[in-house]
């Protein structure tokens, strides 16, 4: 695939990011919001991990310019972006790169939510940073990851 297909390809799915972000849904007191996280295993598996930073960073942004996203959309997508894109580059294995979108968005991209709240938005979350970041984004993650390794699945075997 040429650089320019890649980059249309990229577009759409950033845009499909951004629209999707109107559809969530509560789940163990957590809005769960998979788009986003289908989206980075698509471009995980579609386009590589550098593709895949970069629309994912396009996406949060222009969710924070709509109202549609916080500030926190953005070390959670990126980083899950990153490490599916990373992992299936080097597996090739769907399994593995739902669990990279998973771990890098839930539990890295948590993590990385908390200095973000305390040192850029000055909230203090306690020691709950787990409860507060990690649990939320792990559900949303989880569900978007699962759904997009299925779709993903289910093209390569046609």
């Amino acid at each position: 695939m040429n650089n320019t297909r890649r980059l249309t390809l990229a577009a759409v799915l950033t845009a499909v990011a951004v629209v999707g972000s109107l559809l969530s849904f509560p789940v163990l007191g957590s809005r769960c919001a998979p788009v986003q996280h289908m989206v980075n295993v698509f471009c995980a598996v579609l386009l590589g991990w550098r593709y895949g930073v970069g629309s994912a960073f396009a996406a949060s942004l222009l969710r924070n310019l709509l109202g549609l996203g916080t500030i926190f959309a953005f070390p959670g997508s990126m980083i899950g972006a990153f490490m599916s894109g990373l992992v299936y580059n080097r597996t090739k294995n769907i399994l593995l790169t739902v669990a990279a979108e998973a771990f890098g968005t839930g539990i890295i991209g948590g993590l990385t939510a908390y200095p973000i709240a305390i040192f850029i938005l000055g909230q203090n979350a306690g020691d709950v940073a787990f409860y507060f970041y990690v649990m939320p984004f792990l559900i949303s993650t989880v569900c978007g990851a699962i759904l997009a390794g299925l779709v993903v699945k289910r093209f390569k075997s046609i």
